[in-house]
């Protein structure tokens, strides 16, 4: 996940820093993808117009890289699994320190025209059974009716240094019309694309190193997606 500089950084490291850490450990191949996984939730908002107005997203991260990232920071020191009123003041904002450009790994479309969101707002942090807990606000930058038209939600990492799961069936907030289905990739057609890439790449004479630094941007093929329909909408 390419969260920004800050927060990509520490991630990479905390992983990077314990696989350097085994005992005779050896370069992971570059096929080993992705690296992070996390449970996503989705909560769809809708203004009193019955616009679609913004989402609340929600990231449970995988225990492994949830104990790599508490190490990082310092935080429970004792590995209690809880965190003091100073850790958790001092998580707040861990993963959304996010460059120019960055999506949030989160796409919107209305009849596949992309709509654009603002950056995370209202954001909060927690360790819940031993998995870090983020949640954020994305508001639209203009809102659109939805009425005779399809919206899509997509998530997912395009490098596929994260896998995102959609867990759930996206809460619905300010309308009662409207039904959300979630719809999972093709997995075997995206593992063989993704092979392709990689096999080009390693007949071009690419090392593992080089391959890693230059992932295919193959995420989209694994993304789950949520697709949204409301009175009136085909």
């Amino acid at each position: 996940m390419a969260q920004g500089q800050g927060s990509t950084g520490r991630m990479r490291a905390a992983l990077a820093g314990a696989l350097i850490g085994l005992p005779l450990a050896v370069p992971a191949p570059a096929t080993a993808h992705p690296h992070i996984w996390v449970d996503a939730g989705l909560e769809v908002y809708f203004d009193d117009q019955g616009r679609l107005a913004a989402l609340r997203i929600t990231w449970v991260y995988d225990e492994f890289f949830s104990m790599l990232m508490l190490s990082d920071l310092e935080l429970d020191s004792g590995f209690s699994g809880e965190l003091t009123p100073e850790d958790h003041a001092a998580l707040q904002g861990f993963d959304m320190n996010w460059i120019e450009g960055y999506h949030g790994d989160v796409f919107v479309s209305l009849d596949g025209a992309a709509l654009d969101l603002t950056g995370p707002l209202e954001w909060t942090s927690d360790l819940v059974d031993g998995q870090l807990v983020s949640t954020h606000l994305r508001a639209l930058e203009e809102r659109v009716t939805p009425e005779g038209r399809e919206v899509r939600i997509e998530v997912y990492d395009p490098t596929y240094y994260t896998a995102y799961r959609i867990v759930g069936t996206p809460a619905v907030m300010g309308r009662t019309d409207c039904q959300v289905r979630i719809f999972e990739p093709d997995w075997d057609a995206a593992d063989a694309q993704l092979q392709a890439a990689l096999d080009e790449m390693l007949g071009a004479g690419l090392d593992e190193f080089e391959i890693e630094a230059d992932f295919p941007a193959v995420g989209r093929l694994f993304a789950d997606e949520a697709r949204i329909a409301c009175a009136g909408s085909s």
